[in-house]
Order: structure tokens, then sequence, then C-alpha cells
């Protein structure tokens, strides 16, 4: 296998990973208004997240690293055209940690209604645009023959995108019920596993829809076959979410991500990003890549710390593994 596959490959493990890791952390934020019922409950939502959340970021900042080095030519067109939407979710993942950090720092209700809402804005508004990023990227958009982007922002408001962007919406939510349901115990527990059952069958109907028209548009064999396994992980996620079995819905969900990622990056190999444009020059794994050694030394480096990396992580997981009740959280002062 050529470097220039392997990269593609890891940038694809790069983003499941980022999709299955933060996609609960967005639908805990999303449902901080739904389930979290009192001060006391919402600071228990936010404590089922607080000691990954930032972790789980670290996905997205090697995803772009990667794509940085490995693809330049990509990275410059994608960061070019989706110039807005990119620095939309910027702005909203800094002001969502912000809102982590200092909403307990005042002992004022008014003051934690605010960066709960920060909390809220900065989960909703990227759980839309990374769909919304996505469905274009596969999709494609009008590139010329120098590799840049001559749309404008609404040519990324197509119906196809959108329908992305929900889906995504729509499985964040259903990941983050599914994983409060796993990570909470007493009457939480049961509000968000009966949360998760009803969210599954928008998910459903909304990813399906998705999945079903982006292989009809490109009837690609593999991406067939991914897609079907997506849609079976996501029935058995909501049959799993019914039956009260948290977690087979949590890993069920969580494979519902990472196999639809799948889905969407072998349906765009080789291309990184098609054109639409009559003349224009889609980007490919070949074109938009690195020197042949810039790729060797990258691997050697990812070869050596992504083991830590992922032993670190999973060590945080088995650290704070244990169910959550509203009786550990404190009584706030009146």
């Amino acid at each position: 296998m050529e470097l220039t596959t392997v990269w593609f490959v890891l940038i694809a493990v790069l983003w499941a990973g980022y999709f299955l890791l933060e996609g609960f952390d967005f639908g805990v934020g999303m449902l901080l208004p739904v389930l979290g019922r009192g001060e006391r409950e919402r600071r228990l939502l936010i404590n089922t997240i607080g000691p990954v959340w930032d972790g789980n970021e670290v996905w997205l900042l090697v995803a772009g690293g990667a794509t940085f080095a490995a693809f330049p030519e990509w990275y410059a067109t994608l960061f070019s055209g989706f110039y807005l939407p990119l620095l939309i979710i910027l702005v909203a993942l800094i002001v969502r940690g912000l809102a982590f950090e200092y909403r307990g720092k005042v002992d004022s209700p008014q003051w934690r209604r605010r960066w709960d809402l920060a909390i809220i804005v900065g989960s909703y508004v990227p759980a839309l645009l990374w769909g919304v990023a996505f469905g274009n990227i596969v999709r494609g958009v009008p590139i010329n023959a120098d590799h840049e982007y001559v749309g404008g922002f609404f040519n990324l408001l197509n119906p196809y995108a959108l329908l992305g962007g929900l889906t995504t919406l729509s499985l964040f939510l259903l990941h983050g019920a599914v994983f409060l349901a796993l990570k909470t115990d007493g009457d939480v527990r049961v509000r968000a596993g009966r949360l998760a059952y009803r969210l599954g069958f928008p998910a459903v109907a909304l990813a399906g829809g998705f999945l079903l028209w982006t292989q009809l548009t490109h009837d690609d064999a593999w991406g067939w076959a991914l897609s079907g396994a997506a849609a079976l992980a996501l029935v058995a996620g909501v049959v799993a979410a019914r039956a009260r079995r948290e977690g087979w819905a949590f890993l069920a969900a969580g494979a519902t991500l990472v196999i639809a990622v799948a889905a969407l990056f072998v349906t765009l190999f080789p291309d990184v990003m098609p054109t639409t444009l009559a003349g224009g020059d889609s980007l490919t794994v070949t074109n938009a890549a690195s020197t042949p050694y810039t790729l060797k030394v990258m691997t050697g480096v990812a070869v050596c710390f992504t083991p830590i990396v992922l032993l670190y992580q999973s060590w945080t997981y088995w650290v704070f593994r244990k169910r959550l009740r509203v009786e550990h959280i404190p009584v706030p002062h009146p």
C-alpha cells in the first residue's frame, strides 16, 4: 500500500475517532436543557464529560495537523473554501470550552445560565456544521484547474449537505443520550434511556436517507456494504436502548458513527475533494499529497507516538468509568 493511501486511511481513522468520542460530548451539551431539570442535574450532566471532553478534541487537532502535513493541497483548498463555516465551528468550540471552565467560577444562577447557553449553542453548531462540511466534501464543490475553490458560502448550503448536517446532529444527540444512560444512575439514567429510544427514530430516518442518497449518487460496492452495516448498527442501538442495555446501545451508536465515516471515506477514495466544475481538477490522494520523504517521516512519528496517546486516553476513561448520581453533587447555596 502506498503511503498516500496509508495516510488517507489514517485521516479517516482520526475523523472516525473524533466523531465517536466528541459525538457524545456534543450530545450531552445539546441535551443539557432537556435532561438537566435543576442545577444539580445540570452539573451531573457536565461532570459525566468533564474529565474527557478536552482530550476528545485532540482527535480533531491531530486530524487537522495530519491533513496539513500529508495533503497540503487538500488542507489549503478545504480551509480557504470552507473558511466561514470552519471559523464558526472554531468559535463555537472555543466558547464551549470556556463555558466548561468558567461556569462554576461565580456562585450566581444568572452566571451559570449564561454559560449553560454557551455550552448548548457551542454543541449544536459543530454538530450541525461538521455534517454539512463532510456532505460537501463527498458531494464535491466547484474547484478550478488550479485547485482553488471558486464557489461561495451558499454553494455549501445545498440539500445534500444540509441533510448531512441534520444526520450528524441527530446521531450525536442519540449518542449523547445513550452515553448519559450509561454514565449516570437514578432518575437521570431512566429519562436518558427513554429519550435515547425516542431519538433513535429520527436518527434512523435521517442517517438512512443520507447514506442511501450517497450511495445512489456514487454507487460504490464497498460504500453500499459499509452503509448497510452502519444502518444495522444504528437499528441495533435503538433496540438496545429500548431494552435498557446501555452498554450495548452505546457500542452500537459508536459503531454507527465509525462505520458511517468509513463509508464516506471509502466512497470518496481516491479523491479527497472532487470538483463539480466543468474543466476543474479534483483533488486526489496523488495530486494533493506531500513528498514521499515527508510521508515517510510522518509515518515513523505516528508509529512511535500514537500508541502512547491511545494508552493515555484509554487509561483516562478507565479511571472515570463509574456511574454518577445526583447525590454525588453538592447542594448549591440558596
